[in-house]
This record gives C-alpha cells, structure tokens and sequence, in this order.
C-alpha cells in the first residue's frame, strides 16, 4: 500500500469555503427540506440532542438501485448549532457497507468578517474501507463528499443545485 493510502481509508477531511451565514449551512445539513436538494438528495431525520438519532432515506433514484428504504443512519455526539455537529454515521447503501462498523462525522462551521463560512467536515473511517472507498469519490456512482460539499455551496451560493440527482 502507497503511503498516504491507510490514512485516506482512516481519515478524511474536507474543506469548503461557503457565501452564506452558519444558520443558512446548519439548516442546509440537518433539515430535510434543504438535503433533499443537494448531494444525495436524501431527507434526513436528526434528533438534535447527544444520543439522538440520525436517519437518511432513500430517494426515488437510489431506490432504483435497490436501496433499503434508510440508506444511512447513526447517532448525534454533539450539537451546538449553528457551529458543530458531531455524529455517528453508517452507510447502508450495499451490503459491504452495511457490514462495516458505524464511522463517525463532525462538521465544523466558522464564519470570518467578510460573510464567507468555512465548512470543515472530518470523517474517521477506520474499520470501513468500503465506505471510505465510497465516500472519497472512488465510487463513481456515488461521487463521495468532494461532490455532496461542491452541490451543498453551489445550492447555497446560487439558488440551484448543480443538478445532477443520485
């Protein structure tokens, strides 16, 4: 294995520059109105409080797929809104992710003076290479954060998603 390799299966980390306040990205992560607009597309069930439930559902696309009708699921950590979420978070989407062990997610939101956010989501995946493999955009089915963030920005800074549904 490549040094480097064994990280990007452990960690990952991602990092976007948002023109929009922390509320208006703290609403886009955790409201099923705005996630049903970006990435996935998936509409999102969060219990907002330390051992809370996360949910995500299939779309009418990723059922097509046959996908079981939650394709995510997993527990809040911590959540301080509009600054920080921490969760855990398991892929359902096949039966090789199902199989791995939940991962865990933090997102972590910062606002400078100018009105420009900065999205900083680190996503530890030690104990499931399929889910990092899905997640770094190996997956070309699936695109992985780099496409779910990008979406999330565009939606956010325009008004419109960049348009291609999961």
């Amino acid at each position: 294995m490549l040094a480097g390799t064994q990280d990007l299966l452990t960690t990952q980390v991602h990092r976007i520059f948002i023109r929009a306040t922390p509320e208006e990205i703290w609403d886009a992560l955790t409201r099923p109105g705005w996630t049903q607009k970006y990435g996935y597309r998936a509409a999102v069930q969060y219990d907002l409080r330390p051992g809370g439930l996360y949910l995500a559902f299939a779309t009418g696309a990723t059922r097509l797929r046959e996908a079981r009708d939650v394709i995510m699921d997993g527990e809040v950590v911590i959540a301080e809104p509009p600054w920080r979420l921490v969760q855990t978070w398991h892929a359902l989407f096949d039966a090789a992710a199902t199989a791995e062990s939940e991962t865990r997610l933090s997102w972590q939101i910062e606002e400078d003076d100018t009105g420009i956010c900065t999205l900083t989501v680190v996503h530890e995946l030690a104990g499931a290479p399929r889910t990092a493999a899905l997640m770094d955009g190996r997956d070309a089915v699936l695109g992985g954060w780099d496409w779910i963030l990008s979406d999330l920005k565009t939606l956010l800074e325009t008004g419109r998603p960049l348009g291609r549904a999961w």
